[in-house]
Order: C-alpha cells, then structure tokens, then sequence
C-alpha cells in the first residue's frame, strides 16, 4: 500500500485511493467547491432548469447525492407542488448519514425526500420526471455506464429530464493541455497547494475517468437520448440537458 498524500482540507489519501468515506462528508462542502468551479452556480441552474420538469405528484432522482445539498435544494424550491417525491442516492454510508442529519437540522419538516444507501445500479428507479447525476458518472467504471444511462432513460417519462454534469476531457492534447494548466491555476488560486494538488491528481487514478463531451454525448444517445444541449461549460467541466 501505497503512503497516503496530503490532498487538501485535513485529507490524506494514497494513489488511486480516492473514496467519499470515513471523514470526507465533514469536510466535502468546502473541499468540493474548492476543487469544482461554479460548483453552486451550477446548483442554482439545475433548480431553474427543475422548475419546467417537475410537476405535481412526480418522482425525482439525484444519483450519487453526496451530502444532499443538491436534493434539498430542489425539495425546497417544489415544497408547494403536491405530492413529489425527491430521492438521493449514494453509496457511500456516511455520506447519506451526513445527508440525512443536515436534512434533520436544516430542514426538520422536508418529508419528501428520501435518502438511500446504494449501488445505483441496484436501485430500481421508479418512472420519473427528473434525474440528475451532478459530477457522478465519472465516478462509474467505464464497463457499466452505458447500463446506467440506459436505465436512467428506460425510467423517464417521456418528456423527462436527465441532467448530466462532469468533469470532461479536451476534444484533442492541445485543448487539453489548456484545460489541465487553467484548472490548475484555479485551484492554486483557491489555497491548494501544489503538493496538495498532486497528491489528489496521484489518488484520482483509475478513480476518476472522464469522457470527452463527444464520449459523453455518445453515452446519452446510444442510451435513447435524442434531444441534448449543453447548459453549462467552464474549461473542463459541462453541464447537459437531455430530454425524454
């Protein structure tokens, strides 16, 4: 085993160690907008673009939840409609705990939402109107994504949406040595160090394996999608709207 690396916050981990465990949900808020540009702008159009998806009575999904920031969020902005059902789900128990005490202490009276402890593979998705997957997929072995995105459509109303944000690759070397050195600078910028930025890059291997936005657009239309926009870029993270 490999000597874990200092990689921001208080963390350590060691290469291709990355996990969302242990003490990471104490700490995930800040670490994540640190290393994610427009990490809550991206919250905030998600909960726009909600508003001409979401009807009385629906189911909605965020897969891979986190700390549920994001699925508390949309429970809020649609606590008038009747009757809808907001569910996160994620695989790692510690995260969903974090999810469900700040649920409890931020919003004690949210009971539509539930928060559910695995694989999402293995959840059976009931037919819904709107499913999100914010910086998510990249996380999934490359060998199951295609299944997922498929039962991400197959569980869709029609005229569902799936909104789909990742961290991509450069369209070719040139454009991704641009995206590599900026994002880099970004997170100086943000108090990394570049021990620390290395250290996370070195824990990230075989862990974190993005697409292209051409890989991820293939994903979405060999899974049924026909209708796809993109509805945020910054260098090397994207934001897309498919529909149903």
């Amino acid at each position: 085993m490999t000597t874990p690396f200092p990689v921001g916050d208080n963390l350590n981990a060691a290469t291709s160690g990355w996990h969302f465990g242990g003490q990471i949900p104490d700490v995930f808020g800040t670490h994540i907008r640190r290393s994610v540009p427009n990490y809550d702008a991206g919250h905030k159009l998600i909960t726009s673009l909600s508003d001409f998806f979401v009807k009385p009575d629906s189911t909605c999904y965020e897969l891979g939840c986190s700390i549920g920031e994001l699925t508390r969020q949309l429970a809020t902005h649609h606590h008038s409609k009747p009757n809808v059902h907001w569910i996160g789900i994620d695989n790692e128990a510690a995260m969903i705990t974090k999810a469900e005490t700040l649920r409890n202490e931020i919003s004690p009276n949210q009971t539509n939402t539930t928060f559910i402890c695995d694989d999402i593979m293995a959840v059976p998705l009931e037919k819904s109107d709107f499913i999100v997957a914010y910086y998510t997929i990249q996380f999934i072995h490359p060998r199951v994504r295609q299944a997922l995105l498929k039962q991400v459509y197959d569980a869709l109303n029609w005229g569902g949406a799936f909104i789909l944000f990742e961290k991509v690759r450069g369209p070719d070397a040139r454009f991704q040595d641009i995206f590599s050195t900026l994002y880099t600078d970004f997170k100086l910028a943000n108090g990394f160090s570049a021990e620390e930025i290395v250290g996370k890059t070195q824990s990230l291997k075989g862990v974190l394996e993005p697409f292209s936005t051409q890989g991820n657009l293939d994903l979405l239309n060999r899974a049924g999608f026909t209708d796809v926009t993109t509805v945020m870029k910054h260098l090397c993270f994207e934001g897309f709207l498919a529909i149903k």
